[in-house]
């Protein structure tokens, strides 16, 4: 791929990031609730809740504080968190990896589960096999992870005691930790990539350049081999739009599991009313949903050759 065209998509994303740290600006100013009340609680004098709206500038018009957070995050400075009184960007810095993790290794489960399913979905079509993937990944797309963690939590963790119901520990307790929040994470990614692997890979199998393959004798593993290699163009745009939706996910599973994560970060910010913290989480949610759409978009064109002059 040119590197014209990466400069050019890269700067397409700076409309898209202003964007988002607009619509964040604007939409937690609308919620209602004071943060400076909820801080202080409801008997603080009128002139404490001054002082400390003045020190946070809650105080100013609203284009000036507008202005002065596309200031901060310019220079990487989110401001300091209302309830916590820490600096939003340490804040974020301490959570982000362990939603990066839950989060990889949901797409992990995913795409672990999905690719082989879809593949021999599609190679025995209309089988008893095809329809039983069929129904199983219907399951998972039918079931939200708000239902899935509290029965894989009752199943896994109480029940046969086999896995730790929440947190987060280090090295291998990181891992046992991980496994019921990424699973629940994951499951909805594997039915609709199974899906989509299915119906890719289905459409390949007719076309005439395979039939030429197995004229020529190729193995029938290297001819639906070429078939899922040309059918990854869909599915990697697919996992890239995906990436956002397990960012979304997250905040939930983080909540049920208490995954210390950005998600869970989120909630609380939210609740308490805490501008600076919910604005720098949804940015940085916002950035990497962007982050990871640009580099799906320039993974495809050097999967798919055809592309990379586009």
């Amino acid at each position: 791929m040119k590197a014209g065209n990466i400069v050019k998509r890269l700067l397409i994303t700076l409309p898209v990031l202003w964007l988002i740290v607009t619509v964040v600006f604007l939409l937690i100013r609308l919620v209602p609730g004071d943060p400076i009340v909820q801080m202080l609680g409801e008997g603080a004098t009128a002139a404490d809740i001054s002082t400390l709206r003045h020190a946070y500038g809650f105080d100013l018009p609203l284009q000036t504080q507008y202005w002065q957070f596309l200031k901060g995050v310019s220079h990487g400075d989110l401001g300091r968190s209302v309830r916590l009184r820490e600096g939003v960007m340490a804040l974020i810095g301490q959570r982000y990896p362990y939603t990066l993790e839950l989060t990889a290794a949901a797409m992990f489960i995913g795409i672990l589960f999905s690719v082989p399913a879809g593949i021999w979905s599609a190679y025995r079509n209309g089988t008893r096999v095809d329809r039983t993937i069929g129904v199983a990944s219907l399951f998972g797309l039918s079931l939200p992870n708000f239902a899935l963690g509290p029965v894989l939590i009752l199943v896994f963790a109480i029940w046969l005691g086999w896995l730790p119901v929440s947190g987060a520990g280090t090295g291998w307790q990181l891992i046992t930790h991980l496994v019921l929040p990424a699973i629940t994470l994951g499951s909805g990614l594997a039915a609709t990539l199974t899906r989509m692997v299915r119906t890719s890979v289905l459409e390949e199998l007719g076309k005439d350049y395979l039939r030429t393959d197995r004229a020529k004798g190729l193995p029938e593993q290297t001819v639906v081999w070429h078939a899922f290699r040309n059918a990854l163009v869909p599915v990697l745009t697919v996992v890239g739009l995906q990436f956002g939706s397990l960012l979304a996910g997250a905040i939930v599973t983080e909540t049920i599991f208490s995954w210390p994560g950005l998600g869970r970060l989120t909630i609380s910010a939210i609740s308490n009313r805490d501008y600076p913290l919910v604005q720098g989480c949804i940015l940085a949610i916002g950035v990497t949903y962007v982050a990871v759409n640009l580099l799906t978009d320039l993974t495809y064109r050097l999967v798919n050759p055809r592309m990379r002059s586009a």
